[in-house]
């Protein structure tokens, strides 16, 4: 048996690839937009050792070559944005792990549609030439879904994005669905809001300690989590146990206003609670980025996460995960 998360290893004669070289034989994992969560995933993979896949990394940056050689990835440069530079992906990996975003407002080329996930696009079509990997998932958002009023939804529910930024997403859900078609298993996991105590900006701690304030009971809404290890835990399990075509929801099991976790946090920490204000006061004082997550209240059910792709949270709760090491 394999720990949850991890993919199985086969014997050779027992291996759809087991007639193969034994180069070839190996699985290779392509990662695709290969941060924190990337990493976790990576080290979620166990890459290098006996019978564990390759692992493999795009990037854009030099900079960043060594970092990912620590980590047991080989660093293939490439960028998104330039569809000219991914060619060296087509027929390299027998799984893919997209979690590159979308173009943000100042990244779009000019007269492009603000509707649009060129990068989901550019990366698509290079891994249709020289065979197509197995499984590919997709780190999509929970944004997709917009204001569902507190309701507690599964994957069933329809997509209604709000912001230009979920807009795009549902293009690229649009477009790995299409990709599935051609016979690989496509994923998608709707990712909410990733904490980790190691994660930069992980935790509510500088909020708190700058004193920002969350809406009163009445105006406040209904907000979801995932610890960053358990959703690279997720990716994983999705590679390999994802069901072809189907989205699953990536959270926990924190079912909490979003004033709530920031008191619990504050309990936690040992910090002041913050001020409650009114949604109308609230405009005036918080960011448009801060007051659009304030516009949308949802109860995701993670159900599907753990019956399908059997995956154990090791933080079921956000009490749990922000007081892990």
């Amino acid at each position: 048996m394999c720990p949850a998360g991890q993919p199985p290893i086969l014997p050779s004669n027992l291996s759809p690839l087991g007639a193969l070289p034994a180069r070839f034989r190996r699985e290779r994992v392509l990662l695709v937009g290969c941060g924190d969560v990337g990493l976790r995933a990576a080290a979620a993979l166990g890459g290098g050792g006996a019978g564990r896949p390759r692992l493999l990394a795009l990037t854009s940056s030099p900079d960043r070559l060594a970092q990912l050689r620590r980590h047991g990835l080989l660093p293939l440069q490439g960028n998104l944005d330039i569809p000219a530079s991914l060619w060296r992906l087509a027929g390299i990996a027998t799984r893919v792990l997209h979690l590159a975003p979308p173009p943000g407002e100042g990244e779009r080329a000019p007269g492009s549609d603000w509707r649009r996930d060129p990068r989901t696009q550019a990366l698509l079509r290079v891994l249709r030439l020289r065979g197509a990997p197995a499984s590919l998932v997709y780190g999509s958002t929970s944004g997709v879904y917009g204001d569902c009023a507190g309701a507690l939804i599964d994957e069933t529910r329809a997509v209604a994005p709000r912001t230009p930024r979920a807009q795009r997403r549902v293009d690229a859900e649009r477009l790995v669905r299409h990709f599935g078609r051609s016979g690989v298993r496509s994923s998608i996991l709707r990712i909410p809001g990733i904490y980790a105590p190691d994660r930069a900006g992980g935790t509510p701690h500088a909020r708190l300690r700058k004193g920002t304030p969350v809406l009163v009971a009445a105006d406040d809404v209904y907000t979801n989590h995932i610890h960053a290890d358990d959703l690279a835990r997720a990716c994983v399990a999705a590679l390999w146990r994802g069901r072809p075509q189907r989205v699953y929801n990536g959270n926990d099991d924190t079912r909490l206003r979003m004033g709530d976790y920031f008191d619990l946090a504050a309990d936690l920490y040992g910090l002041p609670r913050p001020p409650r204000v009114r949604r109308d006061a609230a405009q005036e004082q918080m960011s448009l980025m801060l007051l659009s997550f304030m516009g949308e209240s949802r109860r995701m059910d993670n159900t599907r996460l753990k019956s399908e792709l059997r995956v154990r949270l090791a933080y079921p709760t956000v009490e749990t995960g922000l007081l892990s090491k």
